[in-house]
């Protein structure tokens, strides 16, 4: 009997194993391909932006995969750290809801927004329990991220008018020569090479060494390749900063909140104090952080009049109130698809209010988890993948808008991360159980 049942138990842990490696595999390429790679940006379609991953076949495999991994994490053993922690969540998406819905004058666009940012925190809270051990997630990432290269390589080889931005594109040609791979846009390329880059070296550290020296190395070229300045020179950076942040504890939290403070005053603010715009201007950098100042001079005056509860969800930028409201002839930023800026944005989207809930949740939150890691956890390489994303996106949210993009695989992974620290608090993934060598039995 107790055969029987320990037979059925080695059974179900099989299965479960073998839909989580289909599931991981699934929602990562989802995320980093999508449904529609290597679009042509020549047509006066891509003017549309409400048009993006917007095909009725793209949200039905969005839902399924939702749905797979809701019922997935549900039958988990470890099913309590889904949509955790749930009391900051639920005020966060409460306050999202009453601003998005109540008092926006886009009430439907806010409704689709926030549905798409709640899966994609429901994917991400189960997503690392897809794998059965630390061993198990680096080789899935492996072959992960060598499936996106080898997409990306194989656009510029052999599809290069919609893998390489070419002059005849309507948007941008000053980009013509760039690399872009499948991607929509170089900076959206130079973005998932620096994702794939940290993976890689996750892999070359805890599943193979060649695997992940060949994911490093073709990611940076292709990072190079891109023209992203900022990527580029973001990555030694990150890698630079958590390896201080690491070893230096006391500096975690001045690091983290001073240094998100002074980009965000060097960056945004030289846009609005023109003295501070021209004091970065004579350090040799461009103030206008490539035409991102009119944007947020824009969003600065939204802001200061709705402050409080700003204008909800998908309520503010390309809205027909914006667009057409005669501001062009002022500035060209009222055609912008967001603020550039992923705090800009969330007061934007819900006010002073919704900002403070938001950096708890995204900033005050993993350094707590940070600071209550085991010490025989503290420097793993696990630990350290997440630190590395987490510092890489909180960053980069200075110059981009990520924050509750649910399509996006940038916030998604930023999200992985958020979950994978807190997990490493209190448990740590599997180690695989190596076969041990069999003796032969001798006979006298």
């Amino acid at each position: 009997m107790r055969e029987a049942i320990a037979h059925a138990g080695d059974r179900a842990q099989a299965l479960r194993g073998r839909a989580g490696t289909v599931l991981f595999l699934a929602v990562f390429l989802f995320s980093w391909i999508t449904l529609s790679p290597f679009v042509d940006l020549s047509g006066e379609a891509v003017l549309d932006q409400s048009a993006r991953a917007s095909s009725a076949l793209n949200q039905l495999l969005s839902l399924g995969l939702f749905a797979c991994m809701l019922g997935f994490g549900l039958l988990h053993p470890m099913r309590r750290i889904i949509l955790q922690p749930r009391v900051l969540l639920s005020l966060i998406l409460a306050w999202l809801g009453f601003v998005s819905v109540v008092l926006s004058s886009y009430p439907f666009q806010g409704i689709k927004g926030m549905v798409l940012a709640v899966i994609s925190v429901v994917n991400a809270s189960v997503f690392l329990l897809l794998p059965r051990c630390e061993r198990h997630f680096a080789k899935l990432l492996g072959i992960g991220c060598l499936i996106v290269l080898s997409l990306a390589y194989y656009g510029v080889l052999f599809k290069p008018t919609l893998s390489i931005h070419q002059a005849s594109e309507v948007l941008e040609q000053i980009n013509a020569g760039l690399w872009r791979g499948h991607f929509r846009h170089k900076n959206d390329a130079a973005v998932a090479m620096v994702v794939m880059a940290l993976f890689g070296l996750f892999v070359m550290n805890v599943w193979s060494r060649l695997v992940g020296a060949m994911i490093v190395c073709l990611a940076f070229v292709f990072l190079v390749n891109t023209g992203g300045k900022t990527s580029t020179a973001m990555l030694p950076a990150v890698l630079i900063v958590a390896w201080i942040f690491e070893r230096v504890r006391i500096l975690r939290v001045p690091m983290v909140i001073g240094g998100i403070a002074l980009f965000n005053l060097f960056a945004v603010g030289s846009a609005i104090i023109r003295p501070l715009g021209d004091f970065v201007s004579g350090l040799g950098i461009d103030a206008t952080f490539t035409n991102r100042a009119d944007v947020w001079r824009l969003a600065f005056s939204a802001i200061a009049e709705n402050p409080l509860v700003g204008y909800g969800m998908k309520g503010f930028w390309q809205t027909s109130q914006l667009v057409n409201g005669g501001g062009a002839v002022e500035t060209w930023a009222v055609a912008a698809a967001h603020a550039h800026n992923s705090y800009l944005e969330v007061i934007l989207m819900m006010g002073v209010p919704g900002l403070v809930l938001t950096l708890a949740w995204l900033v005050v939150l993993p350094l707590y988890h940070i600071s209550r890691v085991d010490p025989a956890n503290e420097h793993s390489h696990l630990t350290r993948l997440f630190v590395r994303l987490w510092l890489y996106v909180v960053f980069h949210a200075c110059l981009e808008s990520l924050f509750f993009e649910g399509p996006n695989p940038l916030w998604f992974t930023f999200l992985v991360a958020i979950y994978g620290l807190s997990l490493q608090t209190s448990a740590t993934l599997a180690h695989e159980p190596r076969p041990q060598p069999q003796g032969n039995v001798a006979h006298a």
